[in-house]
């Protein structure tokens, strides 16, 4: 039940990338906004240092067998992000880098019983821990480019973005929110998505896998790649989370 090998060395690349993107950033630089709407930087860096802590949750609950949630409730998320986001530059980027060695410490220390445990996410989803690094894969490649420090989604390794896109694009199949359309990034390796609802024509939008993710998770309206609309522009999907 232990992650494989890609999946751990795509854990590791992540959090070598976001840090350096947060040893990028001068103080100054942390007070202005990212590019999640309503964020600066310091909040950015906050959520990615309590999101390690709580998926560090996990793992204590996997290794005890006492139930320690993500979370314990939407407020204290939110509380502890803030608290964290006022601290000073140095003390936010020491806790940032301590977050992210407790969380690797954590998985290395896993005895082999509690691979096989089931917790929950923050959503009552239920998981074992082998699914743990690809919950913080997504959080440390994404939010390395909302940084707004220079990395792109073109940064980020094949792997990440064919397994990102597809989980997001299998998330929106059938949902009724979703316009339909098909999927097709054009270096994916063929790689094809049906989302929205069931039946009838659907917008096909193609371009750069990179690209395809920057837009489906809602970073971008689109730019850089193709669609069969009318406009020739890809319809806006709907919030991935």
């Amino acid at each position: 039940m232990r992650p494989d090998a890609e999946r751990v060395d795509l854990y590791r690349r992540g959090e070598a990338f976001m840090l350096a993107q947060v040893a990028a950033l001068d103080d100054g630089a942390l007070g202005e906004p990212c590019a999640l709407p309503g964020w600066t930087r310091s909040h950015l860096l906050a959520h990615l240092a309590r999101n390690a802590d709580a998926l560090g949750n996990l793992l204590r609950w996997a290794s005890t067998g006492v139930e320690t949630p993500m979370y314990t409730s939407a407020e204290q998320r939110e509380g502890d992000i803030m608290a964290s986001a006022r601290q000073a530059p140095a003390a936010l980027r020491a806790d940032v880098a301590a977050a992210s060695t407790r969380l690797a410490e954590a998985l290395a220390a896993l005895p082999d019983p509690a691979w096989s445990a089931t917790v929950r996410t923050a959503r009552g989803r239920p998981i074992t821990p082998d699914e743990v690094p690809w919950m913080r894969i997504r959080e440390t490649w994404v939010h390395a480019v909302d940084l707004d420090v220079g990395a792109t989604f073109a940064d980020l390794p094949a792997a990440v973005v064919t397994q990102l896109v597809g989980e997001v694009a299998t998330g929106l199949a059938g949902r009724a929110d979703c316009p339909a359309m098909a999927v097709v990034p054009d270096d994916l390796g063929g790689r094809r998505w049906r989302v929205g609802p069931p039946g009838g024509e659907a917008v096909e939008v193609t371009g750069p896998g990179a690209a395809v993710l920057a837009w489906i998770i809602g970073r971008s309206a689109g730019e850089g790649l193709k669609a069969t609309a009318a406009d020739g522009r890809p319809p806006a999907p709907p919030p991935w989370l």
